[in-house]
């Protein structure tokens, strides 16, 4: 039995009282500072809306030691503990003031807890905002401080070897990225008598980019449904990518490369089957004789491509049409692919590798902070 089993069998064997946030301490919210006068390199944070400092000012308002709760923007909701002194600005609130009967770091790991659902509270269609009424309307499960206290060690020892492994294996990614990239240069900037250099024009059968799909048209943005099973690609990344489902088709291929003409101008992925491109993307069609998609698909990391256009910028079919690429023979080409492809799933795919060992790593914590926070909730009379 570990020593907290034994206090909660000693201390509170049939339960906790449980009260809401509005009980046990106050929240208040910090005090704005003029954007164009934060500074890049001060004494102390300025800690507003986001997960990182908004910058940097030589005076503060919070001593060290606290917790902070993101009021506003994309990452409302986020909850951190100042180490240092700080400055809350006005999409922070900063918990202060708790009861005796509160251990204060529990208190943090309890709100880091409910960061999640916090954040799932968020309202307003222009600037996202978490409201104290959320907040304070958080019920907390309040056992024996001895027994706070000796969650507050487990689940503190329990962050740190988190934070050193996560830091290990973070820097392990970096080093793969990098040696990633370091060997996609090498082998695609070889130079020997296996390789020639081409214009994109004279290596793909064509080069479009896509059109304007009407709305009704499409359905099923997250599946296909019945006969609307084909996608509609736009230029997100990823499963972003995918703008519906249409009836029709506009491209039939065994593989493709499509780049991002708007947006995430100049991001590219290898495609398959058959799809309707829309007017953000540019459709690459290889001549297979000459180049693999997946091969076109890594030659074109390392080169930029500048939009053009005075309203939104625009990547166009000329400006890809002008690229040079030096191209390997296509035994070579297979040789390359295989290598990258490797490179590439143990980096990028979350699914396994490092990325996921990460993610794994930061769910057991998460799990166990939830068992050690969770409590039979008895009737308490204030």
């Amino acid at each position: 039995m570990s020593r907290i089993e034994e206090l909660i069998k000693e201390k509170c064997p049939n339960g906790v009282g449980y009260r809401t946030l509005d009980k046990v301490c106050k929240i208040n919210k910090g005090k704005q500072l003029n954007k164009d006068g934060l500074l890049s390199d001060g004494l102390y944070p300025v800690i507003n809306g986001g997960i990182t400092p908004s910058g940097y000012w030589n005076e503060y308002n919070y001593n060290e030691k606290l917790i902070t709760i993101s009021q506003g923007g994309a990452s409302a909701g986020y909850v951190a503990y100042q180490l240092t002194k700080f400055w809350a600005g006005a999409h922070c609130y900063v918990v202060e003031n708790c009861e005796s009967d509160i251990v204060y770091r529990y208190l943090y790991h309890f709100l880091k807890n409910k960061e999640k659902d916090l954040q799932s509270t968020q309202v307003g269609a222009g600037i996202p905002s978490v409201s104290l009424k959320e907040i304070y309307g958080l019920k907390i499960p309040v056992p024996p401080i001895e027994v706070q206290e000796e969650i507050v060690k487990v689940l503190d020892k329990f962050g740190e070897l988190e934070a050193e492994l996560e830091a290990e294996l973070e820097a392990e990614l970096e080093a793969r990225k990098s040696q990633y990239e370091f060997w996609r240069a090498e082998l695609l900037n070889k130079n020997n008598n296996n390789y020639k250099k081409y214009n994109i024009t004279e290596i793909c059968k064509s080069i479009s980019a896509g059109g304007d799909v009407p709305k009704d048209t499409i359905k099923g943005i997250s599946k296909p449904q019945d006969e609307y099973k084909y996608p509609v690609i736009s230029n997100g990344v990823g499963d972003n990518a995918i703008y519906g489902y249409s009836k029709n088709y506009k491209v039939d291929v065994q593989s493709c490369v499509t780049i991002a003409a708007r947006g995430t101008i100049g991001y590219h992925e290898v495609r398959y089957g058959k799809f309707t491109p829309i007017i953000r993307l540019i459709t690459l069609i290889p001549d297979e004789k000459i180049v693999s998609a997946k091969y076109l698909h890594y030659a074109l990391y390392g080169h930029e491509f500048k939009p053009s256009g005075g309203g939104i910028p625009q990547l166009t079919t000329p400006t890809v049409k002008q690229l040079d690429l030096i191209i390997p023979s296509l035994e070579e080409q297979e040789r390359i692919v295989n290598i990258l492809d490797k490179f590439d799933k143990l980096v990028n795919d979350i699914s396994e590798g490092l990325p996921a060992e990460i993610e794994a790593r930061r769910k057991q914590y998460e799990y166990y902070r939830n068992q050690l926070l969770s409590f039979e909730e008895v009737e308490v009379n204030e």
